[in-house]
């Protein structure tokens, strides 16, 4: 198929991924068509991220085996999934940026904003010492995956842990060079960008989501997993996709199904206040990751999860909130298990 044939979307997602592996990936998702009709020289703030979103779908599925198991089963049973949001986390230092990163989320508002997303609502997340906030896409609210992007606040944390978060992430450096802050600001502005000009800046933003600092000292990250399992996991995967979410109409039987195919799964749904806004998970797989020594350890990594979303009725829409009591439930896919990591 020509270039002119081809939707901007699918034209960025191939420049990025490949032909074969962007064809794969795209076929897994239900993208409104809307998305997909964009077409020309020119990519708007949506078309943009939402390659963006395709991207890091595939990045999650290559370091979660059960979710891309998941997927897989799906496909074969002839569904596709929704992606409704994904996750980051963040940590926060009092004195402003983390080595060359911008600080917290800075790091990525700096992203979200330009690509037409708001801050849709702030969810403190006090027993893990962290705040979640959930950015939502103004163009296409309900079809363009959201960001729940969480910040861990060191200073919450007694000096001995702040000593040893200084350590690990002062080392961090800024991913974003000239030429993709150059199209963001284009964005950010308003204006439309040359697809060449997007092709050469997807990849670096991608680069984005991903750790920015040298391998943790291992007495550092056992100072950090000792008071916070997020801390912990921040040190060894820094800003990767946290998690994806596959929005399904009844996770409550979904779940139950998996569950009697022996998937990974935590074992309580977690329910919003609402009792519209139903989540549950894969417990996160574990990745080997090289630490200063040289060694080579076992950690927690990413994972897979799922949500139902149902109408608000003073709205007549999708209810797209999130809530904290899940949230916190939730974060708990990707605590360390006992021995991990020695």
């Amino acid at each position: 198929m020509s270039n002119e044939n081809m939707g901007t979307i699918e034209r960025l997602v191939i420049a990025t991924l490949g032909e074969d592996v962007a064809r794969q990936t795209l076929d897994m998702l239900a993208i409104d068509p809307a998305l997909l009709a964009e077409r020309g020289e020119t990519v708007s703030r949506a078309a943009f991220a939402m390659a963006m979103n395709v991207a890091l779908f595939d990045d999650l599925l290559r370091r979660v085996p059960s979710g891309n198991a998941y997927v897989a089963d799906t496909l074969a049973r002839g569904g596709k999934v929704l992606f409704d949001h994904g996750a980051l986390r963040s940590i926060r230092f009092p004195e402003g940026p983390t080595g060359a990163l911008p600080g917290g989320e800075d790091a990525f508002t700096r992203i979200f904003l330009p690509l037409g997303y708001e801050m849709a609502a702030i969810y403190p997340l006090d027993r893990l010492k962290m705040t979640g906030r959930a950015y939502r896409h103004v163009d296409f609210p309900e079809a363009i995956p959201q960001f729940f992007l969480s910040e861990l606040h060191v200073d919450r944390f007694d000096a001995e842990f702040a000593d040893a978060a200084a350590r690990i992430f002062g080392s961090s450096r800024d991913p974003l060079d000239d030429r993709a802050k150059a199209v963001l600001a284009q964005f950010e502005a308003g204006e439309t960008v040359r697809i060449a000009d997007a092709v050469a800046a997807l990849p670096v933003i991608l680069s984005a989501f991903d750790r920015q600092h040298e391998p943790p000292g291992f007495e550092d990250y056992q100072l950090l997993l000792s008071r916070s399992n997020e801390a912990a996991w921040i040190a060894t995967e820094g800003n990767g996709f946290n998690h994806a979410t596959d929005r399904v109409t009844d996770v409550a039987a979904l779940a139950q199904r998996l569950k009697a195919e022996d998937r990974p799964m935590k074992e309580k749904l977690e329910v919003s206040a609402t009792g519209r806004v139903r989540q549950t998970a894969f417990r996160a797989d574990s990745v080997e990751r090289l630490f200063a020594d040289g060694e080579l350890r076992q950690v927690p990594g990413s994972f897979y999860e799922f949500i139902s979303r149902d109408i608000d009725p003073e709205t007549g829409r999708l209810d797209l909130a999130f809530d904290t009591g899940n949230a916190t439930g939730i974060f708990a896919m990707t605590s360390a298990a006992p021995g991990a990591a020695r």
